[in-house]
């Protein structure tokens, strides 16, 4: 029985983990989701850890950095090379022979680029916990581990309605709740709904088209990474403490792929 509809916003892909990322008017969704999301992450040198934004004071301005395939990729195919630019304005290639050096040189740490593989051992990233009274960053750091074989911090998908943007805003309305702060994969339209709608889809499979479905598995606990200044928006712990406040932290859902195909934008997506 459907239970919600809407339609497909907006599909977003971040070739590069933690560096801004390229909205797409289509994209093959594969059981890894969409096909070239966070296939390519920066390796710290030093501690052989992921390069993340979950951790401001090491890597402050990665969220300055972009990436974005040069050719669109083609499912069962090599992928294309990752167009990088810095926050100079400076564009690499993931394939040039000094990349390495190059984004060494940007971050000021030794970093590699590498890409994720199935048979890989499971890799580390490290986050800052904000205060969630204060929201001012602790002395303290942890680890995590990301899924097996992938740069993912927990799952392949990552979905957010409008509703909740709404919502956000109405509780918030100093704050700019720009998708890019969130990192979301899928925006779903969902018209006249309110509150966090997708709290709701827990459980439930998403209808993407004809040919998508996915599970919705869980909540997605938001961090740091929401307050951070990127492109136009400035720094505002307030994004976060209000998720923390009024949705337990969570902004969107993460979600599992049932059925593999291709999601375009303006596709119907329905709940049951």
């Amino acid at each position: 029985m459907e239970q919600a509809s809407g339609s497909l916003q907006s599909l977003w892909r971040y070739p590069v983990k933690s560096m801004a990322g390229e909205q797409l008017d289509a994209s093959e969704v594969t059981d890894r989701g969409l096909l070239g999301d966070r296939a390519f992450a920066l390796i710290d040198d030093a501690d052989g850890k992921i390069v993340s934004a979950k951790n401001p004071r090491k890597w402050p301005r990665l969220l300055e950095f972009g990436a974005a395939f040069v050719d669109d990729p083609g499912r069962g195919e090599d992928l294309p090379a990752v167009r990088i630019t810095l926050p100079d304005g400076t564009t690499l290639s993931s394939q040039q022979a000094d990349v390495d050096a190059a984004l060494s040189a940007a971050l000021g740490r030794p970093v590699r680029i590498e890409t994720a593989d199935l048979g890989q051992r499971t890799a580390r990233a490290e986050e800052y916990w904000p205060d969630l009274e204060g929201l001012d960053f602790r002395d303290t750091v942890t680890d995590f581990d990301l899924p097996e074989g992938t740069f993912f911090d927990l799952s392949v998908l990552h979905l957010l309605t409008t509703a909740t943007l709404r919502r956000l805003t109405e509780l918030y309305p100093a704050g700019q709740f720009a998708p890019r702060r969130f990192r979301p994969n899928l925006i779903i339209d969902t018209s006249e709904a309110a509150g966090f709608a997708e709290n709701d889809w827990v459980g439930r499979t998403v209808q993407i088209g004809d040919e998508v479905q996915l599970a919705v598995t869980e909540p997605c606990p938001r961090c740091v990474m929401t307050t951070l200044p990127q492109g136009d928006l400035p720094k505002d712990s307030g994004i976060l403490r209000t998720a923390a406040q009024h949705n337990h932290v969570n902004v969107g859902v993460y979600a599992s792929v049932l059925r593999p195909g291709r999601a375009r934008r303006g596709d119907r997506v329905a709940v049951r």
